[in-house]
């Protein structure tokens, strides 16, 4: 492992903002890996669903049992085995999924005490955080413990989603992602095209769920593009045609954005000071937007432009940007 330390940290900044100066600074970055893989092995778990077939990871929060994991592991499933990395064996009840959130819970029967990481917040991550995914890969196997990945936060969004370039295979799913604190920050969701670029379900999404997963609810589709997230983060406009020189069009709004100061026929120019070049453009800001946030845009109306506050709302109370 000290290679890649080494090859990556004259790449990349080490936590956060901090630059790697020295030999000593990457004995330091690598301890630290060392010590939040040391301590988490031990709650990072597989779940297998006999019903199902199915199998992955996931990590236990809490000393009587309760596992974060992700919502497409456990989907359909009422049970799974929760199995241990020195293979003690243990029954789980599955408990509520967020699946448009790729999130779900799982309770393990026996009361514990178990061993448990923290969990931490997923909203400060920025692209460049070091990070640590673990998961058991292709399944359990009792050959060798949870493979240890580390790497980095290569951008934040889509929504409660966030990018990585932790190298993650079939397996890792709802296996948990660490921040160098050693709190989960994190669960795998799915994996790109590329085997280093992969999706997390940001830990927050959790605590905005956590009484409704708690008591069982399953709810949301499942979209493995989370692009394609139906609690997308949007404005509340349709969009038309682009304006030559700049700005698009806005085809029609919603009750929403109409209450803020927004009207059919407005073309939008800029958002939060900058021009907007195109829809997709848009989209891409819009995506790492989390619902309840504001926004400043500029609307030329009658030829004048005119200034416009309005909060981010989720996409499932409203199908257009």
């Amino acid at each position: 492992m000290a290679g890649a330390v080494l090859a990556l940290a004259s790449l990349q900044p080490v936590w956060s903002r901090e630059p790697v100066g020295s030999v000593e600074d990457i004995r330091k970055l690598e301890a630290k890996i060392e010590a939040v893989a040391a301590k988490a092995m031990k709650s990072t778990v597989a779940l297998i669903s006999e019903e199902s077939g199915a199998s992955g990871s996931g990590v236990i929060v809490t000393a009587d049992g309760l596992i974060l994991t992700a919502a497409h592991v456990i989907e359909g499933a009422e049970a799974v085995t929760v199995v241990f990395p020195d293979g003690k064996q243990v029954k789980g009840k599955v408990l509520g999924a967020n699946l448009s959130k790729d999130i779900g819970m799982v309770q393990m029967e026996d009361k514990g005490p178990w061993p448990f990481m923290e969990r931490g917040e997923s909203g400060p991550l920025e692209a460049g955080d070091w990070v640590i995914a673990m998961g058991h890969s292709t399944g359990f196997d009792p050959a060798r413990t949870p493979p240890v990945r580390f790497g980095s936060v290569v951008s934040d969004g889509p929504g409660n989603f966030l990018t990585t370039d932790c190298t993650l295979i079939g397996g890792d799913s709802g296996g948990p992602l660490f921040d160098l604190d050693g709190k989960v920050v994190g669960i795998n969701s799915s994996i790109g095209v590329s085997l280093k670029n992969n999706n997390h379900a940001g830990v927050d999404g959790f605590k905005e769920d956590w009484k409704r997963l708690i008591d069982g609810e399953v709810w949301g589709r499942l979209q493995m593009d989370p692009m394609a997230n139906s609690e997308r983060a949007v404005m509340g406009i349709e969009l038309g045609g682009p304006v030559r020189g700049g700005g698009i069009v806005i085809a029609g709004v919603s009750e929403h954005a109409s209450k803020a100061g927004l009207r059919p026929n407005d073309i939008l120019v800029t958002v939060e000071g900058n021009k907007v070049r195109d829809g997709r453009a848009l989209q891409l800001y819009l995506a790492k937007k989390q619902a309840g946030e504001k926004v400043k845009v500029g609307v030329l109306r009658g030829g004048n432009e005119k200034p416009v506050e309005l909060e981010i709302e989720l996409k499932q109370r409203n199908q257009i940007r």
